[in-house]
């Protein structure tokens, strides 16, 4: 009689180092099986591609057995690993922070490809060359000069907002201090009144 499934689960974890610490063992402890096998068997199965983050299905059986299947790594921690680099960019495509070849986006895109929903290495690379966008990563020759460009407009932008911004205080540092002046004259006219009272 065939096992029947009670639960997946998916998992980002870093390559031959998964332990029954958080956070495999709180996602996979619940589910009853043995954290230790798991472990064990991901670890061997990963060995050769230490340093790198994997997602796994895990797949929990009834009789808390358990099969997994291995994918390949996330688009952009490979874009982050080859461009050597710790974040994309928090701008986008508005702020180049590293710029590959297409040799790299090549690459990435024939690690890629067996996850993604395309049949050749070329569309592979046109999803890859669009995350990179995303994060501020030029493709040398396809996208380096428009994002190049567009990091300039977005500095220009910047710094007109920055002289806006500026102009925008001034101004109400001047209308504060106009306000201010206003209000002397005020005080001495009810001054004045007071003391015409006091001299009736």
């Amino acid at each position: 009689m065939a096992k029947e499934v009670v639960k997946k689960i998916k998992l980002q974890i870093p390559a031959g180092k998964a332990t029954p610490a958080p956070p495999v063992g709180t996602v996979l402890g619940p589910a009853g099986i043995n954290l230790q096998d798991f472990c064990t068997r991901y670890n061997d199965a990963t060995r050769e591609s230490m340093g790198d983050i994997l997602p796994v299905e895990i797949t929990v059986y009834d009789d808390r057995s358990f099969d997994f299947v291995i994918k390949t790594p996330p688009t952009g921690f490979l874009l982050k690993k080859f461009a050597k680099i710790d974040k994309g960019s928090v701008k986008g495509a508005n702020q180049v922070v590293a710029t590959l070849t297409q040799d790299q986006i090549k690459e990435i895109a024939q690690i890629k490809l067996p996850d993604l929903n395309c049949y050749d290495v070329e569309a592979a690379m046109k999803i890859v060359e669009g995350t990179a966008r995303n994060m501020g990563i030029a493709v040398k020759g396809v996208n380096d000069q428009e994002l190049a460009e567009q990091a300039k407009e977005a500095a220009e932008e910047e710094k007109e907002q920055a002289e806006r911004e500026a102009e925008l205080a001034e101004m109400e540092a001047e209308q504060q201090a106009g306000h201010e002046a206003q209000e002397v004259p005020v005080i001495e006219k009810e001054k004045t009144e007071d003391e015409n009272s006091a001299e009736e």
